[in-house]
């Protein structure tokens, strides 16, 4: 009549390190070097250096990060950043300021926010597999699917 399960189910999901904080560089701290490696950072201080960093990284309302080109998933800016930034997703919230050039597939704003630079959006790149032939498609081929442009028709008001 009643069956009993025979595995718990667990609502617990586990969030991988590269989309959340795993260390912090404190409010009245200051840093020299260089950042490499997995993981996410919260910037209160002051960092000065190279960031090229496979997770998150933070930049709190009283952080300031001063680099040559700062790589990472994802960047959110809440202080003050002057570097070029390239990511997959890039946020700059209502205190955040950027002085530098921004590459991102996703990018985003609030208000007050301030970029003086350029932002150029990518494309998703999907990564191919190893095993995977790449085939190449020359530029007279016409892709199944992709409509074409067609030359806009003229109404009567535009003759």
């Amino acid at each position: 009549m009643f069956k009993r399960r025979e595995e718990p189910v667990s609502d617990f999901n586990v969030v991988p390190p590269q989309v959340r904080v795993t260390s912090i560089l404190g409010e009245n701290t200051s840093w020299k070097g260089e950042l490499t490696g997995k993981g996410g950072i919260r910037i209160e201080g002051l960092f000065e250096g190279k960031i090229n960093l496979d997770g998150l990284i933070i930049v709190d309302q009283k952080g300031r990060v001063e680099s040559d080109v700062i790589t990472a998933d994802t960047v959110i800016v809440g202080g003050s950043v002057r570097s070029d930034i390239q990511a997959k997703r890039v946020e700059i919230r209502s205190t955040g300021r950027v002085w530098g050039d921004v590459t991102a597939e996703r990018f985003s704003t609030e208000e007050g926010a301030y970029l003086r630079g350029t932002i150029q959006m990518e494309e998703a790149v999907e990564e191919v597999k190893k095993d995977e032939p790449i085939s190449e498609i020359s530029p007279d081929e016409k892709l199944e699917g992709k409509p074409t442009l067609k030359p806009k028709k003229k109404t009567k008001k535009e003759d």
